[in-house]
């Protein structure tokens, strides 16, 4: 039997735990039990963009369409062992990072696997960006297991920090004199602000948050400037901005607008922090921007890549992540979750937003 944790798609605050058989393999196959993996808001996140982004098919539910309609599981980053296989190339005992279910085990079909990595060639993923189909083989000796914490946590997020600080740079900032971040304590907010710091080129940066996590955000130092959403329409200087906004909040954005004018020369959409509040205003329209875009990482990498020497994109964003981890992991607290119930206890809190945004959660499945 495997347990994993279903949500529902459309209300993401539903939620259960499933236990089941474990189908036997078929041919060229293998069987990962999953040691740990991190849950963050970012992966509420992929929930409620599940159907626009396509998070929803990475893992599909058995049965949906019959008795589980409308139920999904969000897709996480950890570390899984091969304790069964039908691929020769991916033998027992194999050690991989990457892309997982919230669950015990996963079935795979490896395929273009080479020394340090392999791709899912499982049908119904073959139409989804391929960053997200792609594992890293890893060492397995306990020695090297040092660095999966900060791993998971982070660098999934700080890959797209990376991308929308090399956007903006690419793009000579948009004109603006300052960078505003919206949702200013996320870990990816707070990895676009460690890039945008090592840049002596960069405009200024500010931070917009709630108010309740203002003094966190002051003391990671990172911005030259903090403000609660309350005060954009007093606080905000009126120059020329673009805006990196990673909470979706309407409310947020029509502040912004008011506050700015003429002087808000791009906005980004990243994240969907506030995707509750997004679900709450749905039906009264925003006013358009004059120059916006939404950021999606995945079409974006690939799409800089073509544009680079084979290797540099990955040269250069290693070491930005190894940077960026140390910047950040230091003021992080990181829980430990004891398997899938305890992860679908706090479930609400991830829901809810209510968890402080110093922690980091990490669920270890025995």
């Amino acid at each position: 039997m495997t347990k994993e944790l279903q949500v529902r798609r459309q209300t993401l605050g539903e939620y259960r735990v499933v236990e089941q058989a474990q189908k036997p393999l078929s041919s060229g196959d293998v069987r990962l039990r999953i040691d740990h993996f991190a849950f963050t808001a970012n992966n509420i996140t992929y929930g409620a963009a599940g159907d626009r982004l396509g998070y929803w098919q990475f893992f599909p539910v058995a049965g949906a369409g019959s008795i589980d309609e409308g139920w999904g599981i969000i897709p996480v980053w950890g570390f899984a062992d091969v304790v069964e296989s039908q691929c020769e190339e991916l033998p027992v005992g194999e050690r991989v990072y990457g892309y997982f279910p919230p669950a015990e085990t996963v079935v795979m079909q490896p395929v273009n696997v080479k020394p340090h990595a392999f791709v899912d060639g499982v049908a119904h993923r073959q139409a989804l960006p391929p960053l997200y189909n792609r594992y890293q083989r890893v060492p397995t000796s306990i020695d090297e297991r040092a660095g999966d914490i900060p791993r998971m946590l982070l660098s999934p997020l700080h890959l797209t920090s990376y991308c929308i600080w090399d956007h903006l740079k690419q793009s000579d900032w948009f004109g603006a004199e300052q960078v505003i971040i919206v949702s200013a304590s996320s870990k990816t907010s707070l990895g676009v602000a460690v890039a945008l710091a090592r840049d002596e080129a960069a405009p200024t940066v500010v931070g917009l948050t709630a108010q309740s996590n203002r003094s966190f955000v002051e003391g990671t130092g990172l911005y030259q400037s903090v403000v609660a959403y309350p005060q954009v329409a007093d606080s905000i200087e009126q120059r020329a901005s673009v805006v990196v906004d990673m909470a979706g909040n309407p409310n947020v954005r029509r502040a912004l607008q008011a506050r700015l004018g003429e002087q808000l020369q791009h906005y980004i959409g990243v994240g969907l922090t506030h995707w509750d509040e997004e679900a709450k205003t749905q039906t009264e329209p925003v006013a358009p921007l004059k120059s916006q875009e939404m950021f999606f990482a995945p079409t974006y990498i690939l799409e800089r890549m073509k544009t680079l020497a084979p290797g540099e994109f990955e040269r250069d964003s290693s070491a930005y992540l190894a940077a960026a981890v140390e910047a950040t992991f230091g003021w992080m607290s990181v829980e430990t979750l004891d398997g899938i119930d305890a992860l679908a206890a706090l479930y609400p809190q991830f829901v809810e937003g209510s968890l402080p945004p110093s922690s980091g959660y990490v669920v270890e499945l025995k």
